[in-house]
């Protein structure tokens, strides 16, 4: 079963998230650093079976594409265009606010939230037209540092 990954390019700090398609499912999700995306895709593909890497078009995408020339994969840039903006909602739909919680203004759970991660996953969603489900209670806002 082949798996892919999704990018959200940034100048200091890019989403990535690694899904399998057949199953609809998103088995990672991390921010990492834009300096070591290199290094941590490498690690992923001697791992991992990919069969492409799908990167937003948007910030410093160029930059990415070329420092993962070496995969031999598939790049594909696709349309990212208000993602984050639209990760927000996706938020809520991932991790539903519960109890109490409820009566407080949900802005509250995601002022300092970063949502790289679920930004990749939006992208995903869009280039394959399907939603995806979490293989386990992953939190979108792991950074590798």
């Amino acid at each position: 079963m082949a798996r892919v990954i999704t990018i959200d390019p940034g100048k200091s700090k890019c989403g990535l998230v690694l899904a399998e398609i057949s199953e609809k499912k998103v088995y990672e999700a991390i921010i990492v650093k834009s300096e070591l995306i290199e290094d941590y895709v490498r690690n992923l593909i001697s791992l991992e079976d990919i069969s492409k890497i799908i990167i937003g078009n948007g910030t410093t995408s160029r930059q990415i594409i070329e420092k993962l020339y070496f995969s031999k994969k598939e790049i594909i840039t696709f349309e990212e265009r208000n993602t984050t903006y639209r990760a927000k909602a996706r938020y809520f739909e991932l991790f539903p606010i519960s109890g109490l919680k409820f009566l407080i203004p949900k802005e509250v759970f995601i002022l300092n939230k970063n949502l790289d991660a679920i930004s990749a996953l939006i992208i995903l969603e869009d280039y394959y037209k399907i939603k995806f489900t979490l293989d386990q209670n992953i939190d979108f806002k792991t950074w590798l540092k």
